[in-house]
């Protein structure tokens, strides 16, 4: 059964900058692009290589086809997980530069620009688009705060993915259909992969992919119910099931690779593709990594939940907004609309190995590995991602990666770890 869970504690009085909406369809149109084009906008993300920026080019050809008059600006910014692109951002909104629209993940991460007062209220353009009708009703529900929605989301992820390569868990006598229910399981099948082949087990990269793993183990250790609770309040940070999920965390890192702090998820992800690691954890962009490499599943690689968590979908949303002080209004209303459109998720997430927030999207369209994404999310109970800004605000987030950072290169203290995810929780949790 589907969840949802609505994202509150929104600073009450929030004071945003007024953009008028009903001019965004009279506004200027001036050619002043020098393109021959009468509009334009600049549209921000972290979709600057691999598999991201096939999806951003499938959406881009989209997006001129449905708006020849108007002129797209590429505002990518390298970096994993958009930590980079989010940094540059932040210094243009505080310098009131904004771009005309920008990509944030769906949730809790969208906290800190509402309360700033940096992104528009949108609603309208849900009833101008049919978007109510197009989305799932949770969905929306999970995108609206104090009656307010302030993006448009382009696809929907599952984080809590296992990918592993079949030779090689072939190679050490394990069964590349099997699945692990607890992990316990897997650690046994993680021994089995060291002693055999002497291959690296799990393959890891830098600090918000171990983010990425954590997340996955509070859930399966803590279930559903107990992982939403670090969230609202109702589990306790120091309590000994926390504690045990630590335990498994820092037993899950004695399999990685020792140089994980200096590679990205792609280099993670083609360890695996290779042959040099049996299993990575990562969200389902993966997917198109080994479709681009021209590998086939299950002949080649397999995937499964994390084990502990069949039947939990760990949600996150790439969306975009509508920037307050959008220099170009008109071209931002078109990038939205081309965004919640149906050939735009379409084309988008074909390419991006996600699948369509639409829930009129036809499964055959898509692979194999989309049309089981899509029965999940249709059928699993759903929680919010971590490291993908939908469970927690920026500044919690944020916490809790220093506190993996430290403790995955630290030698790992235990107790200084639990220590400092509750003194995370204590300082941002409303």
């Amino acid at each position: 059964m589907r969840t949802a869970r609505k994202f509150t504690a929104m600073a009450a009085g929030l004071a945003v900058a007024s953009l008028a909406l009903a001019a965004c369809s009279s506004g200027d149109t001036g050619d002043d692009t020098g393109s021959g084009k009468s509009e334009e906008v600049e549209v921000f993300t972290w979709w600057a290589s691999g598999s991201e920026k096939l999806g951003l080019d499938a959406l881009v050809g989209v997006f001129e086809v449905q708006n020849p008059d108007v002129e797209f600006v590429n505002g990518a910014v390298a970096g994993g997980a958009g930590s980079a692109a989010k940094d540059l951002l932040q210094s243009r909104l505080q310098a009131n530069d904004p771009p005309d629209t920008f990509q944030a993940h769906a949730g809790a991460e969208l906290t800190d620009y509402i309360n700033a007062g940096q992104v528009e209220d949108v609603s309208a353009l849900y009833d101008e688009f049919g978007l109510r009708d197009a989305f799932p009703a949770d969905l929306v529900e999970r995108l609206t705060v104090d009656g307010k929605i302030y993006s448009i989301p382009s696809n929907i992820h599952r984080a809590n993915v296992v990918w592993a390569n079949t030779q090689l868990l072939t190679d050490s006598g394990l069964d590349p259909a099997a699945t692990y229910a607890t992990l316990d399981d897997w650690f046994v099948a993680l021994d089995t992969v060291r002693e055999k082949t002497g291959r690296t087990p799990l393959s890891l990269a830098t600090t918000w992919t171990q983010v990425n793993l954590f997340e996955t183990i509070l859930l399966s250790d803590l279930g559903a119910d107990g992982y939403n609770g670090l969230w609202d309040g109702s589990t306790d940070w120091s309590s000994p099931e926390v504690t045990d999920a630590l335990a498994d965390f820092e037993k899950l890192i004695s399999y990685t690779n020792e140089d994980r702090d200096g590679l990205d998820w792609p280099d993670a992800t083609q360890q695996v593709i290779d042959g040099n690691a049996a299993f990575n954890v990562m969200g389902d962009w993966a997917v198109a990594a080994f479709e681009e490499a021209g590998k086939k599943s299950p002949a080649d690689y397999v995937y499964m939940p994390v084990p502990g968590t069949d039947g939990v979908f760990d949600f996150l949303a790439d969306s975009f907004t509508l920037a307050v002080g959008a220099p170009h209004p008109v071209g931002a209303k078109a990038w939205l609309k081309t965004i919640g459109s149906l050939d735009g998720q379409v084309a988008f997430n074909k390419a991006k190995g996600s699948i369509p927030a639409r829930n009129d999207a036809k499964p055959e369209d898509f692979s194999a590995y989309q049309q089981s994404a899509m029965a999940s999310f249709g059928q699993d109970t759903i929680v919010s991602s971590l490291a993908h800004g939908a469970a927690a605000p920026t500044a919690w987030a944020n916490a809790i990666s220093d506190a993996t950072s430290k403790f995955t290169t630290g030698g790992g203290d235990l107790a200084g770890f639990q220590a400092d995810l509750v003194a995370a929780a204590a300082a941002n949790a409303s």
